[in-house]
């Protein structure tokens, strides 16, 4: 049985203040396991039970330990789920069985088709930066725009460094470093609680990783942000207006504003994953490309590029 992505039924998500609520998983049998994603989920066994299509009764056994899943009703109830297909392969493992998705490196063989992919979206992309992430927002591949606007902190190896000495060159850190792109980021206060809450978006998709737990503990310690306005405010921006006044401040988009000098820069950013991924690596991969918001941001990097090619 081969699970196509696009196909998922729509099942609630939990709210990001469900994290406080729900910590990783410490048990790792398939009890534990399949309750904790349907209480993460939101669904009663019975709710479970219809779309999956079984029965309320024989979900229940497997849910206490008096039954054993099959491989192809676990594979039903990952899909069922909406489950990353890395804690597809833990549910299984749980259930006494193979892992069906591989896990592959970008360099494999296997691969050339994908890696392809990703290198010709960050090379179209230019002059504009592009990076390629994984599951916990390090980056793998970036394209030369990326590399200059992260020149303009230093020498990029240097600055990778000091952010991020574990060498995973982690972005989130190096926006939120207070020797990263933080203390150029003039719209601060708007800008990172949107991407803390986008960050606890993904915790609630894969809560049993603990990296991104320990990740968002770090970058909220380094916000300067009062704890309660990183889930207070709604989709991470300032006190929301109202009235007409609400319908002119809300700009269709969160721009983060670099500040270089007497220079705004306003860009944001748009996130790009594989429809169908069938391999772990390419379901936890993104793109993320940043577009400029304004004219004179376009022309800045377009300039930028030609001086670089000089």
């Amino acid at each position: 049985m081969v699970r196509l992505r696009q196909n998922r039924p729509m099942l609630p998500r939990s709210p990001p203040h469900a994290l406080s609520r729900e910590p990783h998983q410490a048990d790792a049998s398939l009890p534990a396991l399949l309750k904790a994603w349907r209480q993460l989920r939101r669904l009663s066994q019975l709710e479970l039970a219809l779309v999956a299509g079984v029965s309320q009764r024989h979900l229940s056994f497997v849910e206490s330990g008096r039954a054993r899943a099959s491989r192809e009703l676990l594979l039903t109830l990952a899909e069922t789920l909406d489950l990353p297909l890395r804690e597809c392969n833990l549910l299984l493992h749980a259930g006494g069985f193979a892992p069906v998705f591989e896990q592959r490196s970008l360099s494999d063989d296997d691969m050339a088709s994908v890696r392809r992919a990703l290198e010709l979206t960050l090379l179209h992309h230019e002059p504009y930066p592009a990076l390629v992430l994984d599951r916990q927002w390090n980056s793998l591949l970036r394209n030369r725009a990326a590399e200059r606007l992260i020149g303009m902190l230093g020498e990029p190896a240097e600055v990778w460094q000091r952010v991020d000495p574990s060498g995973h060159k982690n972005v989130l850190r190096l926006s939120f470093h207070p020797q990263g792109l933080r203390p150029l980021v003039r719209n601060w206060e708007q800008v990172a609680p949107h991407m803390l809450e986008r960050l606890q978006r993904e915790i609630v998709a894969a809560p049993m990783d603990q990296a991104l737990h320990a990740l968002h503990q770090d970058l909220s310690a380094m916000s300067g942000l009062p704890t309660s306005s990183h889930t207070d405010q709604p989709r991470g921006r300032a006190a929301k207006p109202h009235g007409a006044a609400a319908a002119a401040a809300l700009t269709p988009t969160v721009n983060v504003e670099l500040g270089l000098g007497e220079v705004t820069l306003r860009l944001f950013s748009l996130l790009s994953t594989f429809g169908t991924a069938q391999d772990v690596t390419t379901d936890e991969l993104r793109i993320e490309t940043f577009f400029p918001a304004d004219d004179f941001t376009a022309v800045f990097f377009q300039e930028l590029a030609g001086e670089a090619g000089r």
